[in-house]
């Protein structure tokens, strides 16, 4: 921070970015703040962390539709992913527009940056972007990383990467990001990536999300007995986040196991999660295989 200034919500931030939810609520509670702008800032995080442990009710009870626009954008996300039905989704999505579209004023980064996030979950790429150029903060540019390495556009997810650093490179979310692109480029940049998500972990204790990422690092080097190693640490933390699953499930194929062991993990993922695209995109694959397999037979029996 500037002029000697103290962040104060350093903690409460960090904790989020690294997905130490559990510690981003502690310190936000630690906290006594005067200033009515780093309230909302801090409310702003707690609200999502608790999005992101899936305590959507907590963040809905307590968010009113009269809440401030940097605290709305996270109902609206809590909303998002708590719908049960794409109808309701869709409802959803065309009330963040209409808000929008009445126009922003205070607030208006931290909400279109819930409304990118939304987007990103709906795979809706463009229409990520065309928020996130509106927003003018390094987690705005840390997710325009994201979306672009989503749409393989290394080129531009390498000049963001750039501005960021030039910004601030010793940032944690600069770090992450940077960690995130080196994992995309693959090859020696693996261990790049592996040392930066090692440091972190180091740094601030050990996460799902962390041990994911690190795990990710060694599956695509092919070191699955190591992967299976962190996985297994990330479920003991979380036994029923999806993306320690999902991972967990494809490391189990490639170290043979019992099949039993892989299709116990996509069990549990498809009862707890049914609306992870993973999901989606396993049961459209799975029913592309049953047609492909009922015309098979069917050009047998004429």
């Amino acid at each position: 921070m500037s002029g000697g200034q103290i962040d104060e919500l350093f903690d409460v931030r960090n904790g989020y970015y690294l997905g130490n939810y559990s510690q981003c609520i502690k310190e936000a509670q630690k906290l006594k703040l005067s200033d009515p702008q780093s309230v909302l800032q801090r409310d702003f995080f707690v609200y999502r962390a608790y999005t992101a442990q899936r305590k959507y009710a907590v963040v809905l009870d307590e968010v009113k539709t009269s809440s401030p626009t940097e605290l709305l954008g996270v109902r609206y996300l809590a909303m998002y992913l708590s719908a049960s039905s794409d109808s309701e989704r869709n409802g959803i999505v065309k009330s963040v527009e209409e808000k929008i579209k009445s126009g922003l004023q205070d607030g208006s980064d931290q909400f279109l940056l819930m409304a990118a996030n939304i987007y990103y979950h709906r795979q809706e790429y463009d229409n990520a972007l065309r928020y996130l150029n509106q927003v003018e903060c390094l987690e705005g540019s840390a997710l325009t990383i994201q979306v672009y390495l989503k749409i393989d556009r290394v080129d531009l997810a390498k000049k963001e990467l750039k501005k960021m650093q030039d910004e601030d490179e010793d940032a944690t979310i600069t770090q992450l990001a940077l960690a995130w692109f080196n994992l995309a480029i693959g090859g020696d940049k693996l261990q790049d990536a592996f040392y930066i998500f090692q440091e972190m972990a180091d740094k601030h204790g050990s996460t799902v999300s962390l041990l994911n990422s690190q795990a990710c690092c060694y599956i695509l080097q092919g070191k699955y007995d190591e992967a299976e190693t962190l996985l297994q640490e990330a479920f003991d933390k979380d036994s029923n986040d999806p993306e320690t699953l999902i991972n967990l499930a494809m490391v189990s194929r490639h170290l043979d196991k019992a099949p039993e062991i892989s299709s116990r993990y996509l069990s549990q993922i498809k009862d707890a999660h049914s609306d992870h695209q993973f999901v989606k995109d396993l049961a459209m694959k799975e029913k592309d295989f049953d047609l492909m397999v009922e015309h098979t037979r069917s050009s047998y029996t004429r």
